[in-house]
């Protein structure tokens, strides 16, 4: 749970979160894990700043508030007819976080190797984390908005610092994509959620056993100039972080 040198950390807040199995989301009742996943950080930390010339790794969340729920009633519009239909929705309510994350070079992007200016990117990463994020912040779905401030990680008091280790059972973990394995697959992870005294420490993806291969897919190609711009060129992302 150690910080590595190009490791972001920031509190995560919100009045709903939805972390959902996404096994369980197709169907018309909706429940949410009593933790965040790894893949919901991560696409989070995603929001605040990425490029495919890396992959951003969640090393841990810290759960600040209790865990509580509230269940709503919900219409969704139903895709054959257009008519409404009742559900439950189960969210998490008043949620606080702390996230460690850290980058690693995306060593399937060869193409991308110029890019890999280490320092410039986690220089911006972390000004983004000052601005609360690139794009907009979603707790696990989109009607669940979320904010992101900078903290430091273990810093302050948690509900759950003197209550012991907590066993949440198996749960969703994060879906391995080509263009991060170099396989031509989309797999989905589990593994066995543990909180001890508030801290959630995540395996790596690869160190997780419990995946299945999900169906074929290919990676996106990225080119300079025409669907991605290196850092050297961003120079208008750079200076406008730098100015405000």
């Amino acid at each position: 749970m150690g910080k590595k040198r190009n490791s972001v950390e920031f509190k995560l807040t919100g009045r709903y979160a939805l972390f959902a199995d996404p096994v369980t989301r197709v169907g018309g009742e909706k429940f949410s894990y009593q933790v965040p996943t790894y893949q919901a950080l991560k696409g989070i930390t995603e929001s605040i700043y990425w490029k495919p010339t890396f992959i951003w790794f969640i090393d841990a969340v810290r759960i600040m508030k209790k865990i509580q729920t509230e269940s709503k009633g919900i219409k969704p519009i139903k895709m054959n007819d257009g008519k409404n239909e009742l559900s439950y929705y189960t969210y998490l309510r008043d949620v606080e976080y702390q996230v460690l994350a850290h980058f690693e070079w995306n060593e399937h992007r060869k193409e991308l190797a110029e890019d890999r200016n280490e320092h410039k990117h986690h220089n911006i990463a972390k000004r983004s984390v000052l601005k609360g994020g690139r794009r907009d912040i979603f707790l696990g779905t989109r009607e669940c908005q979320g904010y992101v401030e900078p903290c430091v990680f273990g810093e302050g008091e948690s509900f759950y610092d003197q209550y012991g280790e907590l066993d949440f059972g198996i749960q969703f973990h994060g879906y391995d994509y080509p263009d991060e394995t170099g396989k031509n697959e989309l797999a989905v992870r589990l593994w066995r959620a543990k909180m001890d005294n508030g801290y959630i420490a995540f395996p790596l993806p690869g160190d997780c056993s419990l995946r299945r291969v999900v169906r074929n897919m290919t990676a996106k190609e990225f080119e300079n100039n025409r669907n991605v711009s290196f850092i050297e060129d961003d120079v208008t992302l750079t200076d406008l972080l730098q100015e405000s």
